[in-house]
């Protein structure tokens, strides 16, 4: 009898993107609705609702959001100083001129889930007052499934240079140039070479070495080439 198991996202497979809303000329509720809808991943499939596995949000023009009806005579801000009688109001428009920025992300934060998930969420919203944003590379390469799909193409192993020898001082042998034989061939155990005498012997028989590769790798494949020329 076979058993099937419900698939549930991993932090490893989570596919993050930046994503660009305007809030110019539009309700305020509905900007922070779609922000907040965003931020949570609830437009993925794999939503999962104990994670923060949401995208990237940046809002610009918040400068120029709106509210519908009376709302922008009668909407009131308040905030504390943390002193007695520190209590301080500002209407709409005041607090548009002092900071808009806050004006979205209190609206979000209120549709958002309270507690660690809720703030992991909010970090990930960038808001603008006007329509200028330093996220423009973000938005280009993203942080999804293109910007992995690059980071796993496979890279030319770089070239190694040959190391240069310095000058050995008189009577010592620990500077001294790796012992050759009449073939070119390095002498001896391989494993007694460093490891950019073995790069550079690999680079002489043509084999190309992945930055991945640790020295007994090297050496198992500067062997493997020497036993073949030994077959010929």
């Amino acid at each position: 009898m076979t058993t099937k198991s419900t698939y549930r996202l991993r932090a490893a497979d989570m596919d993050r993107r930046w994503h660009v809303v305007d809030a110019a000329e539009r309700p305020l509720g509905r900007v922070a609705g779609e922000v907040a809808r965003l931020l949570q991943g609830k437009h993925k499939a794999t939503f999962e609702p104990h994670m923060a596995m949401g995208d990237f949000v940046v809002v610009v023009n918040a400068k120029q959001v709106d509210l519908t009806g009376k709302k922008r005579e009668q909407k009131r801000y308040y905030r504390h100083t943390g002193y007695p009688g520190g209590l301080r109001e500002r209407s709409f428009e005041e607090q548009l001129d002092k900071d808009p920025t806050r004006v979205i992300e209190k609206a979000v934060k209120g549709m958002l889930p309270s507690g660690v998930r809720g703030r992991a969420m909010l970090r990930m919203l960038k808001v603008y007052s006007g329509p200028e944003h330093p996220h423009a590379a973000q938005l280009a390469a993203g942080t999804g499934a293109r910007a992995k799909k690059r980071a796993e193409a496979p890279k030319a192993a770089p070239k190694s240079e040959a190391p240069k020898a310095d000058a050995p001082k008189p009577g010592s042998t620990a500077d001294a140039a790796p012992a050759m034989a009449a073939s070119g061939r390095l002498e001896g155990a391989l494993s007694k070479y460093k490891r950019e005498e073995l790069d550079a012997e690999a680079e002489r028989l043509g084999i190309e070495i992945d930055p991945a590769w640790n020295k007994p790798e090297v050496i198992e494949a500067i062997q493997a080439q020497y036993d073949a020329e030994d077959q010929e």
